[in-house]
């Protein structure tokens, strides 16, 4: 009532018009503040509750899983110790590597490859490094380190073999958390 009687004019016919039309139009304005702050705090959960930065986009970005390729091609995590993200494939998974890909391949360019839609080979690579780096940088990731080694090397026989490996590797990659 203070407020009312300090922003209403004094010389009113209609005292009780004025009151209800000032009432509201201060209703309005605190309610669209209300709705506005309400719509910022509703953005910048998620950002907050990630713990990261927010993402680039308005209302939805979509966000790939923390294990895929794309992940970790990215950087947006240190990479483990053990590899560095300028290794060579055939430093990190062994010589046999050399007859299907070239030899100063790092596992940074493994990872972002886009050129793996029908070539199983390149499939295997991509998906393979992203499963060695989560074995060491991921708890309870289902392959240990000396696994992926082995299993790429062990696909490397023929293209259905290499087919295989890298969609079991994509199907633990993504359900990976």
């Amino acid at each position: 009532m203070l407020i009312l009687k300090t922003i209403l004019p004094r010389k009113q016919k209609n005292k009780k018009k004025t009151k209800t039309a000032l009432v509201t139009r201060i209703g309005v304005r605190m309610g669209s503040r209300f709705f506005l702050l309400l719509f910022l705090v509703f953005l910048a959960i998620p950002a907050i509750a990630a713990g990261r930065r927010p993402s680039p986009g308005f209302l939805y970005t979509r966000t790939r899983g923390r294990c895929t390729p794309q992940y970790w091609s990215n950087r947006r995590e240190v990479w483990p110790k053990m590899v560095p993200h300028k290794s060579t494939v055939s430093n990190v998974f062994g010589s046999r590597v050399f007859e299907r890909y070239r030899e100063d391949l790092t596992l940074l360019e493994a990872a972002a490859r886009n050129d793996d839609g029908k070539d199983a080979f390149a499939r295997l690579v991509k998906q393979s490094t992203a499963a060695l780096l989560n074995s060491y940088a991921r708890k309870g990731y289902p392959y240990a380190a000396w696994e992926v080694k082995t299993l790429l090397i062990q696909a490397l026989v023929s293209e259905r073999a290499a087919a295989f490996q890298a969609q079991k590797f994509l199907e633990a990659n993504e359900n990976c958390g």
